[in-house]
């Protein structure tokens, strides 16, 4: 939040409203709204204190009376899936008409960034954009926002219908879950709620008791990140003051190449900067938006003639690189996506080359940033080297935000972005997060955490069968990852334990994930593997919803005999046969060997060199690539082991 007083303006907003208070919505309840089928239909909001307020919906009337506190709530028969449908709220002073609105199936969508992940920056985006037209999807996304005290409205947010205009920004698992329940049950509206954070822990998703929080050291951190915040953005706004507003916007030339861009021009009022770096650890914290950077390399006039390969490392988020004034490669909305691109020879010349960047940060870290063996120049045939000349840089059209850290407090996130919705009656909830929590000593009490807040959401609700389906981790290489130690593996172990709730299911991704980013860009995968999970868990359906999960095992001698619940499906190898890979055995002395393992009916049968084995695992790694094992439909068997200690 932009306010220094973000704090004192939180804890405000829970404040009585005033007498002279006029007629108020959530926010929810405006144009295109998707409204809960088959349960009361529950419409509140504010007004001045004791006013009689009077509702209109689908030919039917309700009343209600503001308390004390201004809060009134009225309530409609449940309805059938339908629509459109007006609703009127007139509180005597103050007429509202909501039009174009709908009743069907209302699920909430949360998590981290991968569940923020929107449509255009995945796979096919171009395509997925321009096919999407469905006006019975609408999409919710609440804005990144935080309170240190449970508050009744959002920071902001409306109803977007989808089509090729607006898909793009859908979180792209919920879209794509979307379309492919709305291929199911087609009469059906959907509406999806965003409320996800990059970057968040589950923590910061619960109220204060199920996470055991102490309210006023929660508010005491947040004063600490507040005066923090303030120094270091009041920095930035004095490093900003060296260029005049009107000397940060980009001008282009006949050809609309921006100036900035170009072979040659006034560097004088460009400042060093280090890199790669985040430029919000080198003195400009806070600032989203566009900035340029610049520097040069040296070529003969023989390796000029055969064309070069630039590395420019990781840029955050968009880039636009220019070689000499020439356009020479760009990538949108990939934060961690390492940037190669090959430079022809007609861009090049013998002596000094110009490369221009410009770098458009859409929120949190931005510029150039990532390991410095990813910055380099390298010639055709040759070894790569590094960019030897500075770098200088320049800030072009920016804003100021601070809102760094809060989404890893406890509570916070809730308060602001949970606790509002309610009590919006919700069909189910997805759930995308658990990367933040995959560390040793937290991804094994992630277990304890996830199941607490299933039970305090499903509470909060007053929905006590709320459904929760959820993504399990993906598969991704990180440093963490030893013979003896998986903190990945040990997450998606706490996922899978929390199938015991019932009304529950989650999407197995360890064969469709990115090694090497941590954000796959498949999430028509995704989707659908949680809308065969929906289909089960809030639709009651029967189906091959889920790859095998393990559910027992025998020892006999040095053979480990393991069976599975196999959802009305078979076991099955990915690529065919019956060998499967990816487990391992360990005795008593607590050493994992590989094991040899096959299918046996509806059973897998694993041995290996350990004469009297004691656990079984598989799939236990942050990246298990060997892992093979399925079910008759492709889906993949969730990571276990069979005991631990």
């Amino acid at each position: 939040m932009k306010s220094l007083q973000w704090l004192g303006l939180a804890l405000l907003a829970c404040a009585p409203l005033a007498a002279e208070a006029k007629l108020e919505l959530p926010l929810l309840f405006t144009d295109g709204a998707v409204l809960q089928r088959d349960t009361p239909i529950r419409v509140w909001g504010w007004s001045t204190p004791g006013a009689t307020v009077t509702l209109g919906f689908d030919g039917g009337k309700a009343t209600a009376k503001a308390g004390s506190d201004g809060r009134w709530q009225a309530e409609f028969p449940a309805r059938k899936a339908g629509g459109p449908f007006a609703l009127s709220v007139d509180d005597g002073s103050e007429k509202r008409d909501i039009k174009n609105v709908v009743v069907g199936d209302v699920f909430l969508c949360s998590g981290q960034s991968n569940m923020e992940f929107m449509v255009h920056q995945g796979r096919d985006a171009a395509k997925e954009i321009a096919s999407a037209s469905d006006p019975m999807v609408r999409h919710f996304k609440i804005p990144n926002s935080a309170s240190a005290e449970p508050e009744d409205r959002l920071a902001g947010g409306s109803w977007k219908v989808a089509n090729p205009q607006n898909v793009g920004d859908f979180s792209g698992a919920c879209w794509f879950f979307a379309r492919d329940i709305r291929a199911k049950y087609p009469n059906v509206p959907i509406g999806l709620i965003n409320s996800s954070w990059g970057g968040s822990n589950i923590e910061a998703w619960m109220n204060a008791e199920t996470t055991h929080a102490n309210v006023p050291d929660i508010v005491a951190h947040v004063r600490e990140l507040e005066e923090k915040e303030r120094v270091a953005t009041d920095a930035t706004r004095k490093h900003l003051a060296a260029w005049p507003e009107a000397g940060r916007v980009e001008k282009t030339d006949a050809k609309g190449t921006p100036l900035w861009a170009a072979e040659h021009i006034d560097e004088t009022q460009w400042v060093p900067i280090a890199v790669p770096a985040y430029w919000e650890t080198v003195g400009f914290y806070g600032m989203d938006g566009l900035a340029w950077y610049r520097t040069s390399f040296d070529l003969s006039a023989a390796e000029a003639a055969q064309g070069v390969t630039l590395g420019l490392a990781m840029i955050d988020d968009s880039d636009r690189s220019f070689v000499n004034g020439r356009l020479i490669g760009a990538t949108d909305a990939k934060w961690d996506g390492v940037r190669v691109y090959k430079v022809p020879a007609g861009a090049l010349h013998a002596g000094r080359n110009s490369l221009a960047i410009r770098v458009d940060d859409l929120g949190a870290g931005g510029g150039i940033h990532g390991d410095a063996v990813t910055l380099f120049v390298q010639t055709a045939g040759g070894a790569r080297r590094p960019f030897t000349a500075p770098w200088v840089f320049r800030p072009g059209v920016v804003t100021i935000s601070a809102l760094d850290g809060r989404n890893h407090v406890a509570t916070l996130l809730y308060n602001k972005m949970i606790h509002p919705l309610l009590p919006y009656p919700l069909r189910g909830v997805l759930w995308y997060q658990g990367e933040e929590n995959a560390s040793a000593g937290e991804a094994i009490r992630y277990r304890d955490q996830f199941a607490a807040m299933i039970h305090q959401w499903q509470a909060d609700w007053k929905q006590p069968d709320l459904p929760f389906v959820w993504v399990q981790l993906a598969n991704w290489k990180t440093d963490k990852d030893t013979a003896t130690e998986s903190p990945w593996a040990e997450l998606r172990e706490s996922q899978s334990a929390t199938l015991k709730l019932p009304h529950t299911a989650q999407a197995v991704i360890i064969d469709i994930g990115d090694p090497d980013n941590i954000h796959p860009t498949n999430k028509q995968d995704v989707g659908h593997r949680l809308a065969l999970g929906v289909r089960h868990a809030v639709y009651g359906e029967t189906l091959a919803y889920s790859g095998p999960t393990y559910s027992a095992v025998s020892f006999d001698g040095a053979k480990a005999t393991l069976r599975f619940d196999l959802y009305g499906s078979t076991l099955a190898v990915r690529g065919g046969g019956t060998g499967v890979a990816g487990f391992e055995v360990a005795g008593s002395d607590h050493v994992f060997h590989p094991a040899h393992a096959y299918i046996d009916g509806d059973r897998v049968i694993v041995s290996s060199d350990v004469a009297e084995p004691a656990i079984v695992r598989y799939a236990w790694s942050d990246n298990p690539v060997e892992a093979n094992l399925v079910n008759a439909g492709g889906l993949p068997a969730s990571p276990f082991r069979t005991a631990t200690w």
